[in-house]
């Protein structure tokens, strides 16, 4: 067994994902035979369209089965610059501006190596995945959480006193993991006009973009050209195409930086996976309305689980305006977000992730992905209530 003093101090401020933590006790769980709800993994359920299943399969046959441009193949470069010109109206030099990536994860985690040195602040906006938090930690960074991702609206004073001269990053996610909250382009012109005042950098997280629910457009911070030169936008096609087992993302930066993460890179995974990025060359080629099935789904059960849970006394849930994730409130029920996620596993075998785990702001709160089916989320509903009458209430 390794002593902890032959580890390098950096892989000592790693933690285990508290997601993939909570998925394995459901999976113990399994093993011995219980039925468990999996409400937990923001994950989509469908399958990824056929369209790109065969393009995968024709490149598969053409050969498309070595090494490519450690940046990615300049055919899926080009075809995401042309799609964020055609649906979002934005110009990206694909020369320049664009890295593929294996994951989205890996765009954020480079990214964040080549721009926070030790000791450097990271303002995160919460609450928020976790694995910005991780990313930052093992840079040396110091993280300062910003608490204005619950409501949908950003708290400008707040974060204006939490910059100081150390200040080299914010990180936000809009749509929102977990909330599903979505801000509004005058709250993300506060963040702008705050980078450009104190320099920092922003990483804008947008694999959620467009899974978005009534009146909310799809949007992107590249559309405020006067940060461009400090703006790294994380995207990907996990979420919008349900491709999360085929790991492909993307990172928009400026050129400097896109050049060490391409060094990153180079010395960490190579490329990214090559038949992968012709699929993803067809799914940006067909119309979204080739995925709409996806979120008229997603609407509907977002609407289901919202009017079911808001049902429950002591539990109140706000209705999100993206992804596919509710946070609902269980203030109300007198126990903290850790130890009801805990009971509702091991006594109703439902599993969703604490609250806690995602920053300040979390607390008192779970997370539910609405990412699975009708049949699962209506029992899941059923095994939460009757949790709360014969478990909570009764102690």
């Amino acid at each position: 067994m390794i002593e902890l003093d032959a580890v390098a101090v950096r892989a000592l401020r790693l933690e285990p994902s508290p997601t993939l933590s909570i998925a394995e006790k459901a999976r113990r769980l399994q093993a011995q035979g219980h039925k468990i709800v999996k409400l937990d993994i923001g994950e989509p359920d469908f399958d990824t369209p056929s369209f790109i299943v065969e393009a995968a399969i024709e490149a598969l046959k053409s050969g498309a089965t070595h090494y490519t441009s450690s940046r990615g193949i300049p055919e899926l470069r080009h075809a995401i610059s042309e799609f964020y010109g055609r649906v979002l109206n934005v110009d990206v030099d694909p020369e320049r501006e664009l890295i593929v990536t294996p994951g989205s994860k890996f765009a954020l985690y480079s990214a964040i190596q080549i721009i926070v040195d030790e000791g450097d602040e990271v303002i995160i906006l919460t609450p928020a995945w976790p694995t910005y938090k991780s990313c930052v930690k093992l840079a040396g960074g110091r993280i300062i959480e910003v608490p204005c991702m619950s409501s949908g609206r950003l708290d400008e004073e707040l974060l204006k006193e939490s910059i100081t001269s150390r200040t080299k990053l914010l990180i936000v996610n809009s749509p929102n993991n977990p909330t599903g909250e979505v801000l509004p382009p005058s709250d993300l012109k506060i963040l702008v006009d705050l980078a450009q005042d104190h320099d920092f950098f922003i990483i804008s997280d947008e694999v959620y973009r467009f899974i978005v629910y009534d009146e909310v457009k799809p949007y992107t911070m590249l559309s405020f050209p006067e940060i461009r030169d400090k703006l790294v936008v994380v995207d990907g096609f996990s979420k919008t195409w349900a491709m999360t087992g085929w790991r492909l993302g993307f990172a928009v930066a400026p050129s400097e930086l896109i050049r060490y993460m391409n060094m990153m890179q180079q010395n960490a995974t190579t490329c990214p996976t090559s038949f992968v990025q012709y699929a993803a060359i067809k799914a940006l080629s067909e119309p979204l309305d080739s995925i709409k099935y996806m979120i008229d789904e997603y609407n509907r059960r977002r609407l289901y689980i919202v009017n079911e849970l808001n049902s429950v006394d002591g539990i109140k849930c706000n209705l999100p305006k993206g992804a596919f994730y509710v946070f609902p409130d269980i203030s109300g029920l007198s126990i903290d977000s850790e130890q009801f996620a805990e009971k509702l596993l091991t006594k109703a075998h439902v599993c969703v992730l604490p609250g806690i785990s995602f920053g300040l702001g979390g607390e008192h709160h779970i997370r539910i992905s609405y990412a699975t089916s009708m049949m699962m989320l209506k029992e899941g509903v059923s095994r939460i209530k009757s949790f709360i009458e014969n478990e909570l209430k009764k102690t």
